[in-house]
């Protein structure tokens, strides 16, 4: 017989998997689920971790690159003063502590702004090594650390000087509100700097206890940290549980500095700094089932999977192997005893042309009466009265039982968190427009009246180069012609002169909104540099795991940029209204015919980009976060679809190999039976069916010998060449 043919292999794995199945019911969903914090809430604190890390990679690779850039075009330009290069860095960019320009030959500061810069760290005569200006942390004396960029000043003629520049390790618009703390550690597990609620001596320790943890788990491979085919951030990344005070449970997050792409690295992505974050949250007991529910579930599939089974026990496998037994018999000569024919169906047809072809052995003629099958179920309707029964127990699991309705309770934390990260996009993406603006700011103001159209282009192309949030850079001259142009073709009206707004947006009508930063350069007489932003770069900012379907609305409450798909300019989805409404950050649970979690962020803060009047909209269903509703309801779903698929693949392995084969080995045992000698019976399979067709053949070679003796042993020309 064949391994995977034949009647039994189907019917005992059917077995086999009911009974696995039975069992994984009972322990799964007669677990009784007592979650003190919902896995929801666990990923939320590692979501807000990457959340930091990006935003203080972000601004870190952003503060070493600005300072680079603005050192390369005042070197391109006229020699200028040390305060000269410090007041217009100061004007252009507000995000340094401190400032300082420094003679390298002599050691001497020749102007310094802000804190004072720790010049002491820098070691003068290493400068011009391979790694000479490269950043690097310093630790203050009051325990604070800063990250110290370097940049060289030199003009011809002129001694060499170092532009210094001191950042904080801080987190650019990320929301602590809701009690939670922040921290960076270094590769060590020292906590270099932290923000947020840390009064009560709990939380500092608590932290302190993270950052220790954190430091060791960022010293996995970013790809072997996480499970196979999870993607989402590229670094490692992940969640802490802490010690717990009276109701309140310490739990957090943390995620290394990594680059935005996988596989890349960054200035700031090779400091080995890990994020940390901590917050406290309330412990829920909630008992969602009992274990009498499993086993009920579980007793039932096994009655129901037995009573299966036993039915193509009794109806197809043990009549079918009663035939095979039967057929052999014939073909040895034992033609005493009558066929055992069974009750109905393709068997019972198959066994009543076995008898007959039995008394054709014996001599009778064809038309003999013989024994006629008794009508019944056939072998495709037991099949289907199996599938049924099986249907019986998966179709309430996988669509009535355990389901979680409007009223769901979604934690109180993963609406505080929704609201949070919406809330840091938003301020990401505000942060990323000033950056834009305050980069044509620098560019325009080193353009003079004597700066020829090469060198503007030649400018133009190198800030392109660097800051790929451009698709196209242009110096627009007051009356509207274009004196230079780097990337892509300006969407600029020809003959309009530069716009009197910092940020605008145009474009209505068309695939995508268009918008444009104007920075005016002082010494050109009304001209202005000109960027247009890649949308691409914009709902890249949006893109971050776990926060639903994002979207920027401008003051009109049209899209303007998304994480997935949309209409640019299409108006806000209707179950947002509620929202759009409010001036500050807000989320909250919409119920209905789906819950979400919704949370709405408008642009706050300064800088140019306020004018736009933006605002950032999250949502996401409450069916997509691992809160123990939920995940009941999909545990009760997957053992439905387990029964499902167990019915469906081995019912349909019955049909193909046993049951259609059947059916047509029925057909010619009739036609056998009814006196047709020339078709020749082939087996399709190596199993009790092939084994009855191939003794059915063997009958029809037996009765047609008989005939020829009859006739007097004639032969015809055909067989006599044979011989």
């Amino acid at each position: 017989m064949s391994l995977i043919g034949g009647i039994r292999p189907p019917i005992a794995v059917l077995s086999v998997l009911l009974l696995t199945l039975a069992g994984i019911t009972a322990l799964t969903l007669g677990k009784p689920d007592n979650v003190l914090v919902p896995k929801a809430v666990l990923t939320s604190q590692q979501y807000i971790a990457e959340d930091g890390a990006v935003a203080l990679r972000t601004s870190l690779d952003e503060s070493i690159s600005d300072l680079t850039n603005t050192a390369t075009l005042f070197n391109e330009g006229q020699p200028v003063s040390a305060d000269t290069v410090l007041d217009k860095v100061g004007n252009v960019y507000q995000k340094w502590r401190g400032t300082a320009v420094v003679e390298i030959k002599s050691g001497d500061l020749l102007a310094a702004r802000g804190e004072s810069v720790p010049l002491s760290a820098i070691d003068r005569s290493k400068l011009s090594a391979k790694d000479g200006l490269a950043p690097r942390m310093v630790r203050m004396d009051n325990g604070q650390t800063r990250l110290v960029i370097l940049a060289l000043l030199s003009w011809k003629g002129q001694p060499q000087q170092l532009l210094v520049a001191s950042s904080s390790l801080t987190f650019p618009g990320v929301s602590l509100s809701g009690g939670r703390a922040i921290g960076v550690v270094d590769s060590t597990g020292r906590l270099l700097s932290s923000h947020g609620n840390l009064d009560a001596k709990r939380a500092q320790q608590q932290l302190k206890s993270f950052a220790g943890v954190a430091a060791k788990k960022a010293e996995q491979n970013p790809i072997t940290a996480k499970k196979p085919g999870s993607g989402g951030y590229t670094g490692v990344s992940g969640h802490l549980t802490g010690d717990a005070a009276k109701s309140l449970r310490a739990v957090g997050g943390y995620a290394t500095l990594a680059a935005p792409v996988a596989g890349e690295s960054t200035v700031a992505s090779g400091l080995g700094l890990t994020v940390v974050t901590q917050v406290d949250v309330k412990e829920r007991t909630s008992q969602l089932t009992r274990p009498a529910f499993g086993i009920a579930a579980a007793g039932a599939l096994l009655l129901i999977g037995g009573l299966a089974v036993m039915l193509l026990l009794g109806t197809v496998q043990r009549p079918l192997i009663r035939l095979f037994l039967e057929s052999r018999r014939l073909t040895r000569g034992d033609l005493a005893r009558p066929v055992t024919v069974p009750k109905a169906g393709e068997a019972a047809r198959v066994g009543a042309a076995l008898e007959r072809l039995r008394q054709q052995l014996r001599g009778a003629p064809v038309d003999a009466d013989g024994p006629t099958p008794r009508k019944g179920l056939g072998a495709r309707a037991l099949l289907a009265v199996c599938a049924v029964l099986l249907l019986v127990w998966s179709a309430p699991l996988m669509l009535v039982l355990n389901r979680a309705d409007s009223s769901v309770r979604v934690p109180n934390q993963i609406v505080r968190d929704q609201k949070s990260r919406t809330a840091t996009v938003s301020d990401r993406v505000r942060r990323a427009l000033n950056e834009g603006h305050a980069d044509l700011s620098a560019v325009a103001a080193l353009i003079g009246d004597r700066t020829s159209a090469d060198d503007m282009r030649t400018v133009l192309e190198r800030t392109l180069e660097d800051h790929q949030r451009y698709q196209s850079l242009y110096v627009l001259g007051a009356d509207g012609t274009i004196l230079a142009q780097a990337g892509h073709t300006p969407h600029h009206t020809a003959g309009k002169g530069p716009s009197s707004k910092s940020l605008e947006v145009t474009g209505e009508g068309g695939k995508k909104p268009v918008i444009t930063a104007t920075a005016e350069a002082p010494g050109r007489d009304g001209a202005a540099v000109v960027g247009e932003f890649r949308i691409e770069f914009l709902n890249a900012l949006l893109s971050r795991q776990g926060m639903g379907d994002v979207r920027v609305l401008d003051a009109e409450n049209r899209v303007i940029g998304g994480d997935s798909g949309y209409l640019a300019f299409q108006k806000a989805p209707s179950h947002l209204t509620a929202l759009l409404g409010k001036k500050d950050a807000y989320a909250t649970v919409q119920r209905g015919g789906t819950v979400r979690v919704a949370a709405v962020a408008p642009f706050t803060g300064g800088g140019e980009a306020k004018v736009l009047q933006w605002k950032v909209v999250s949502w996401q269903p409450a069916s997509g976060l691992a809160i123990p509703e939920y995940s009941l309801q999909n545990r009760t779903v997957l053992a439905g679809l387990l029964g499902l698929t167990a019915a469906a693949a081995c019912l349909g392995w019955l049909h193909i190999v046993v049951v259609r084969p059947l059916r047509e080995l029925a057909r010619q045992a009739e036609t056998l039976a009814g006196g047709d000698r020339k078709t020749v019976l082939y087996p399709r399979h190596h199993d009790e069916v092939g084994a009855v067709a191939r003794s059915l053949e063997l009958i029809r070679q037996q009765l047609q010998g008989q005939r020829r003796g009859r006739d007097g042993g004639a032969r015809t020309p055909a067989e006599v060449g044979r011989n």
